[in-house]
């Protein structure tokens, strides 16, 4: 049967008996058919005689969203939904005046709710995903091992070995601030080489000849010094963090190859 000839046929049987409940199914049809104005007064008329008809008090609500009449329209609803928090039909045409309104969390609350009731629904997984990639901020990307980037840099930071203080200085109180290195520079003995060196004898200005120990062979010198200058204390401390980096890197390592046994 045509739709027409659907609501020609209710509409005589609400006009033959004004107190059939038809006017619920007529007045649904006449909204699926884009007549409003008509859908409305026929909700209200029969609404009057039944005013528990839920289904007739949905298709009402949905009506007014289509004039865009919101406030009216979510009464309707509210009033639904309080006897019936389940309607999924009710809980629809919340969220659309939500969404209407630009309430796009309130919208995607009610979206959920409706989702929950009607999982296999692809529009309203749909509109669900929509709205919470404009509503909810991204979550930040978990770092390797569950770890996030500031548990990794807390957790390296534990292995870096400190920087030990300057010889002679008084122990840092806990609460003050980590001293800065700095490198000491190499003192030269204040000596006058008098006449033409010999190999190995050092001439100071006073005093008797002095001999010079060997140079101590490269291989046995600390990384980043030169044969007579003192150690670098910042290359020391990178080689040890380098160091302390590794072993942390080696036991990931090692805890991954057991999870994998």
């Amino acid at each position: 049967m045509a739709d027409s000839q659907r609501i020609e046929d209710l509409r005589r049987r609400v006009q033959k008996d004004p107190a059939s409940i038809a006017f619920a199914q007529l007045a649904e049809e006449l909204r699926r058919a884009g007549q409003i104005d008509e859908s409305i007064a026929t909700c209200r008329a029969g609404l009057a005689i039944h005013p528990g008809y839920l289904s007739a008090r949905v298709t009402l609500g949905r009506a007014l969203i289509e004039l865009d009449q919101l406030d009216d329209a979510l009464a309707e609803l509210a009033h639904v939904l309080a006897s019936a928090p389940e309607n999924l039909a009710a809980i629809r045409g919340v969220a659309e005046i939500h969404h209407r309104r630009g309430a796009l969390p309130e919208a995607l609350a009610q979206y959920r709710a409706a989702l929950a009731l009607a999982r296999n629904d692809p529009d309203l997984q749909a509109t669900v995903d929509d709205l919470a990639r404009r509503v909810e901020p991204p979550k930040p990307a978990a770092a390797a091992e569950g770890l996030s980037l500031e548990q990794m840099t807390r957790e390296l930071s534990r292995h870096v070995p400190p920087e030990p203080p300057p010889a002679g200085a008084a122990a840092p109180r806990p609460d003050a601030p980590a001293p800065i290195a700095i490198a000491p520079k190499p003192v030269e003995p204040e000596t006058t080489a008098i006449g033409a060196p010999d190999a190995g004898i050092r001439q100071d200005a006073v005093g008797p000849p002095v001999p010079i120990p060997a140079a101590q062979p490269p291989d046995q010198l600390p990384t980043g010094s030169a044969a007579g200058e003192p150690p670098d204390p910042g290359r020391l401390r990178a080689e040890k963090t380098l160091a302390a980096l590794e072993d942390w890197l080696d036991a990931i390592h090692a805890t991954r190859t057991d999870r994998g046994a």
